[in-house]
């Protein structure tokens, strides 16, 4: 495949694939936002499943890497899928909650932020992705 047919867009999810290893924006349901890396990692196995790698994750408290690779590895082969699962980096997570004032009936909303650094979403909660702005 030459370096032009590999930037085509062609159907939806091409778009994503050309936002690899850069900040996209996901809406979820439940009034979720994130921001974050597209994360496209590397795994190195042996064939025991003895030897593992990984150069693009942080280490994860209470998993084993091991483990994770050998009954999922093949996470660790792509970003995202036709589901939408995706792996992000990087990832800042705003929530946003409208709560009604029972005296006033007015609304309040609230937001509240966080950051995480390594994040698996599950597809069936994404409304939007919005890879990237492109000039040309």
């Amino acid at each position: 495949m030459s370096v032009e047919e590999d930037a085509t867009v062609r159907e939806p999810l091409d778009l994503i694939r050309l936002s690899i290893e850069e900040r996209i924006y996901v809406k979820l349901r439940s009034d979720r936002e994130l921001r974050g890396k597209l994360h496209m990692p590397f795994s190195t196995v042996d064939d025991d499943h003895e030897d593992v790698r990984f150069s693009s994750f942080p280490r994860m408290p209470g998993i084993s890497m091991k483990s994770l690779a050998t009954t999922k590895s093949y996470l660790f082969r792509q970003a995202f899928d036709q589901h939408l699962n995706m792996i992000l980096g990087d990832v800042e997570e705003v929530i946003t909650t409208v709560e009604i004032d029972d005296e006033t009936y007015e609304e309040i909303v609230r937001t509240s932020k966080r950051k995480v650094p390594f994040l698996f979403v599950r597809g069936d909660g994404v409304i939007l992705v919005s890879p990237p702005l492109r000039t040309t």
